[in-house]
């Protein structure tokens, strides 16, 4: 579904990205680990068209993304949802869902909101709250769901565990696969590698604006080095 092919990014004379090339096959959840200022973030700013690529090629079911403006990459299928939730903190829940919908123009959109409201019991009971007074976990299952009242074809998500309570972490994950198991297509960029690789089929790891390895979630727990450096192996 969606592909990377030797991708650049640079952020004036520093090239973030270093040539990447990935694929995330439809239906998938594959995970994208990496230390900080690793590039995992740029990634999916450009896929979504908030970074122009350096060079290189992104495609969506085949068809080129690169150069795209972002409202048409989204209105294309590609749902971001972004580091550090980034609610709209003044406008009510409700508000924030409905935003999330623009690009359809209201079709559908009592169906979303049962849909979402299902996944995330939480925000039925708090449709007219104000984002902003939400808590942190709340505010994140916000995002996703305010991310999926596109009806995306791919889920881009960054960080989403990113400063939550543990069991606040689990039921954020065990949500992601329910997204995936209805249809959607997810790429993941997450700090907590045990948890991605858990819930992902494949993976790839970033050092340096670089793929340093890819494979199967289950060979990638194996591995003597991402176990070192990601797992918090001994």
């Amino acid at each position: 579904m969606l592909e990377l092919e030797d991708l650049r990014v640079a952020y004036g004379e520093i090239l973030a990205l270093r040539g990447i090339t990935l694929r995330v096959g439809e239906g998938e959840i594959v995970a994208l680990l990496g230390n900080n200022g690793a590039g995992k973030t740029t990634t999916l700013k450009t896929i979504s068209g908030l970074l122009r690529p350096a060079g290189g090629a992104i495609r969506l079911a085949g068809e080129p993304l690169a150069g795209v403006p972002p409202h048409a990459i989204a209105a294309r299928g590609v749902a971001h949802v972004p580091e550090g939730r980034r609610v709209f903190a003044r406008l009510s829940v409700e508000d924030n869902l409905a935003l999330g919908a623009y690009a359809r123009r209201g079709r559908g959109h009592a169906d979303d909101l049962d849909r979402v409201f299902a996944l995330f019991p939480h925000l039925r009971e708090r449709r007219d709250q104000l984002a902003g007074t939400l808590s942190g976990g709340e505010q994140q299952m916000l995002a996703i769901a305010r991310g999926l009242m596109s009806r995306p074809r791919i889920l881009l998500l960054d960080e989403p565990s990113m400063g939550l309570a543990p069991l606040v972490v689990e039921q954020i994950f065990e949500t992601i696969r329910e997204i995936n198991r209805g249809g959607t297509t997810v790429l993941l960029v997450e700090q907590n590698a045990t948890m991605a690789l858990e819930i992902a089929a494949r993976a790839y790891v970033l050092e340096g604006g670089a793929i340093a390895l890819q494979g199967s979630a289950q060979d990638l727990r194996a591995d003597e080095g991402v176990r070192r450096a990601y797992l918090g192996a001994p």
